[in-house]
């Protein structure tokens, strides 16, 4: 395995499902204080979530509050309560080209513009016979970094 050609560098987002954002509201903004910087809304995704943050600047993480469009079909972004984690990485293209030649599963997609407006991709959360590492149950979405981000967490690590 040749050296890994990219970092992560911090939590991006953790996204949370339910039936209704109304309940998931109740807990992360009144009780928890966080605050709704904004909503996002997708009929191929079959989502509408309340984008939350906590923290600021280049160390602000996001809480997406997600519930279906329609709950019958998919995705089901309710099904699984921790819908996702985001992660935030250096170098988007050189990580997936790195993580695919060592055996790890993507989702469908490839890269793209995610809700926030950063390129982001999925790995898949399971392994298969062609890509034997997987999210283990969990999908992992990662989120290049902007400059300011990088920057930062490179400052942070001295």
């Amino acid at each position: 395995m040749s050296a890994r050609p990219f970092k992560i560098l911090g939590i991006q987002q953790i996204a949370i499902g339910g039936p209704s954002k109304d309940k998931l509201k109740t807990l992360w903004v009144d009780m928890l204080g966080l605050e709704v910087t904004g909503n996002f809304v997708s009929e191929r995704e079959n989502v509408d979530e309340d984008i939350c943050a906590m923290g600021q600047g280049p160390f602000k993480v996001e809480v997406d509050l997600m519930q279906p469009l329609d709950p019958e079909k998919k995705p089901a972004v309710h099904a699984t309560p921790l819908n996702h984690v985001g992660l935030w990485v250096d170098d988007l293209p050189k990580a997936v080209e790195w993580l695919s030649a060592n055996g790890v599963r993507f989702a469908p997609g490839g890269i793209r513009r995610g809700a926030a407006g950063f390129d982001i991709t999925f790995l898949h959360p399971k392994a298969n016979e062609e890509f034997p590492v997987g999210g283990e149950g969990v999908l992992i979405e990662l989120v290049q970094a902007p400059a300011e981000v990088v920057e930062a967490f490179a400052r942070l690590a001295g």
